[in-house]
């Protein structure tokens, strides 16, 4: 009979939480830590950041290990820049959670000519499941096929946008900060479509998720009306989405669910216009078009 030190030796996991400097994101890296998983979390503000890293270092297993790093998701040679340090730090990514954005107060540009709510909240989450595809590819290659998950963090605020806004996607004419944010989750939900019918031969389970309103600083950046609503609803603590995050990392149940999506630990119907899988690959195409002209380089795996 094989010894126990014959015993093949189990792999950490790895999870990428983007946003991870506070609110959900922090919730959920804390969680993975605690799961004794490898956590790679980022975040914009400096404080925030180093703040985050040590309470999910705290709260973390003694086998876990955690790494946060630095970056502006509005700009996407950051993201890149990102990307390339999540390489540095894991040849394997199990898990990728596309949570960082937000909304903003009004009509943003970022140093690279993009509307800031939209580069955030979908050419950042593009971008970044881009560049780290092959990790995940690596990891669900010696994984059960749908172990390895990307999870959208999306928003029922896309049921307030009828479709994308295909003449003015940046909304440079009649710009609106919530429509702009609602068109942003809608654009999460058709990526997610677009990432099912590329990565499922490959093992790979793409999935999006509403976390409800959570006191957090979401709306810090955002209008007068924004935080008026956000300050006269009942908020839930971060942890309770970070709950629906963590069971759809790991249900070995929702392998076979790429494509869907989730509210407070069950599926949800979204609207009909997030189930279009033509303006899921118009999105994709666009995407790619924005992207290779702001990086000046195409965008290759």
């Amino acid at each position: 009979m094989p010894q126990e030190d014959d015993q093949p030796e189990v792999r950490q996991r790895c999870v990428v939480v983007t946003g991870a400097s506070s609110g959900i994101g922090r919730a959920s890296a804390a969680a993975f830590a605690r799961m004794g998983w490898h956590v790679i979390g980022t975040g914009r503000d400096r404080k925030r950041s180093e703040d985050a890293e040590a309470e999910i270092r705290a709260a973390g297993s003694e086998n876990a290990r955690v790494d946060m790093l630095r970056g502006d998701f509005s700009e996407m040679h950051e993201v890149r820049r990102v990307a390339g340090e999540i390489r540095a730090l894991t040849d394997r990514v199990d898990v990728l959670v596309n949570n960082a954005g937000g909304v903003r107060d009004g009509y943003h540009a970022t140093s690279e000519g993009l509307e800031a709510t939209f580069a955030a909240n979908h050419l950042a989450p593009f971008l970044l499941t881009r560049e780290l595809q092959p990790l995940l590819e690596r990891a669900a290659g010696d994984a059960p096929p749908g172990q390895v998950r990307i999870i959208a963090v999306s928003s029922s605020g896309h049921r307030a946008c009828a479709g994308m806004r295909w003449y003015d996607l940046m909304m440079k004419a009649a710009f609106e900060p919530g429509t702009a944010y609602c068109q942003a989750k809608l654009a999460n939900l058709l990526h997610a479509r677009a990432l099912h019918s590329r990565l499922i031969d490959k093992g790979i389970v793409a999935l999006a998720m509403h976390p409800g309103r959570v006191g957090s600083n979401f709306a810090s950046h955002g209008d007068e009306a924004m935080q008026a609503y956000m300050a006269a609803n009942e908020c839930a603590a971060p942890e309770q989405p970070a709950r629906t995050i963590v069971w759809l990392a790991t249900d070995p149940d929702l392998g076979g669910k790429g494509g869907h999506y989730f509210h407070d630990l069950a599926e949800e119907t979204p609207a009909p216009q997030a189930l279009d899988d033509f303006e899921a690959e118009k999105l994709w195409q666009e995407s790619e078009r924005i992207l290779e002209q702001v990086l000046e380089a195409p965008l290759t795996l």
